[in-house]
């Protein structure tokens, strides 16, 4: 039912969009390509969307699918191997609702900076929180129920005890070599941004005669991202344009409700691929 309301706010925002074409009747090539890059930003944005949607719904099928397992469990629940596999489900709707109010989150965030305005849409975030909410309040409904059965549900700390014996020399190797993992795989999608008015901008030495310095920056200046997880940056002006070089598509420029721009990555590997620098001038 979910996905249908959000199809339909969907096929109402390309509706409106399509009628606006119409009702332009561009008179020039300049005017059809500015509507054409319109028409683009919005399905880019829709598509965005829509992604982040439908990883939230199948989200809560794999939950429904959780909660099934646990209650055909529970009356084996005092063998072993049932109790075990009943804490690894419990401990995986955790995580799953935990990650659906995340992106929930920045479903919220995406609309907000969009150039989209839908009442359908909000109806249909909002139908997402209430379902959480109710995901939460099923969760804490079998905890209960399990403990009445004596099945001991460990409360989730982010590990769950690996219930093997390890040769700790060979557990302390490995658990360096992902440490080196994560640190190159942080460093890798680590990028930095900064927006400012010239004058600010030479006055930190970033800006010098219209032109970004080549060199090391001031890295306390800037604000520092995961590229992974930030693809929207609200850029809180009305004239804004990029001084450091970005390949073209990778990203586009939109204007919210007040008429300020917001930087919308839309390819991040590509946008960050020249530089993990992003200087942009406002006023």
């Amino acid at each position: 039912m979910k996905k249908i309301i959000f199809m339909a706010a969907l096929v109402s925002m390309l509706a409106s969009s399509c009628i606006d074409g119409f009702k332009s009747n561009p008179s020039s090539d300049r005017e059809r390509d500015s509507l054409r890059n319109i028409i683009d930003q919005k399905d880019n944005e829709i598509n965005d969307l829509m992604g982040t949607f439908n990883e939230i719904q199948q989200g809560f099928d794999l939950i429904n699918e959780a909660e099934g397992r646990v209650n055909m469990m529970r009356m084996g629940a005092e063998n072993n191997n049932s109790a075990e596999n009943i804490r690894e489900n419990m401990q995986f709707i955790q995580e799953t609702l935990d990650e659906n109010k995340r992106k929930i989150e920045e479903l919220q965030s995406k609309l907000k900076t969009s150039s989209i305005n839908s009442s359908k849409l909000k109806e249909a975030i909002n139908s997402l929180t209430q379902q959480l909410n109710e995901k939460n309040a099923e969760l804490e409904t079998l905890r209960a129920q399990l403990a009445e059965k004596e099945v001991k549900i460990e409360e989730l700390t982010g590990t769950v005890s690996n219930l093997q014996t390890e040769n700790a020399q060979v557990k302390q190797q490995r658990d360096e070599t992902e440490r080196i993992a994560r640190n190159q795989d942080a460093q890798l999608n680590t990028a930095w941004y900064v927006f400012g008015t010239s004058k600010e901008l030479k006055a930190e030495g970033i800006l010098s005669k219209g032109e970004v310095l080549q060199g090391n920056y001031n890295k306390s200046y800037f604000t520092q991202i995961d590229i992974r997880k930030v693809n929207v940056i609200p850029l809180e002006s009305k004239s804004a344009t990029l001084l450091t070089n970005h390949p073209a598509g990778s990203y586009t420029l939109l204007k919210d409700n007040k008429g300020e721009y917001t930087l919308r990555i839309t390819d991040a590997s590509k946008f960050w691929s020249v530089s993990k620098y992003l200087v942009v001038k406002v006023r």
